[in-house]
């Protein structure tokens, strides 16, 4: 049975290996590191069968700046399972219980640069339907989503997201 549950530290060395495996290099992983050694907000979560690591996802704080506002919310990155254990629902059960744990924390949103394919059935759209712009030029509008968590606090938010700086090694 597969199991959802927050990384440990003895989770590290295969959350790495998995990063590796499934984004075929080692920029995500860099970025996971950096960002568990660097920020105490970010959560990560674990795909687990039989103590064996199958999946990760990472939510670090992104900020939406317009103007004089800063709203503060998640984005989703990265995220990934072992490549011979994908298409098998362990990636939408490390979304599905990631997006719980952002409304259980109150988040107003969370962004994703994503597949435009894959993110639309967690309710992600297109961040620029909501006046979203992304940080790094390039990126094509239907890959950078939002997903609205609480539509009362994102009502009047408009701007460029911005993640943290351990994103901009990849980029």
């Amino acid at each position: 049975m597969i199991t959802i549950r927050p990384e440990q530290s003895k989770d590290i060395a295969g959350v790495r290996a998995i990063n590796e495996m499934a984004f075929d290099g080692t920029e995500e992983a860099k970025i996971v590191d950096s960002l568990r050694n660097a920020c105490p907000d970010a959560v990560s979560l674990v795909a687990v069968e039989d103590e064996r690591i199958l999946g990760h996802i990472l939510f670090s704080p992104v900020l939406v700046s317009g103007g004089q506002e800063v709203t503060r919310g998640m984005g989703l990155a990265p995220m990934a399972v072992l490549p011979e254990r994908q298409r098998q629902g362990i990636g939408s059960m490390l979304v599905q219980t990631g997006i719980k744990e952002m409304r259980e924390r109150n988040c107003p949103f969370i962004i994703v640069l994503g597949h435009p394919e894959y993110y639309p059935r967690f309710g992600f759209v297109p961040a620029s339907n909501h006046g979203l712009s992304c940080q790094w030029d390039g990126i094509p509008d239907e890959a950078f989503m939002v997903l609205i968590l609480d539509e009362a606090a994102m009502a009047d938010v408009s701007g460029t997201a911005r993640y943290r700086g351990e994103f901009d090694q990849a980029m």
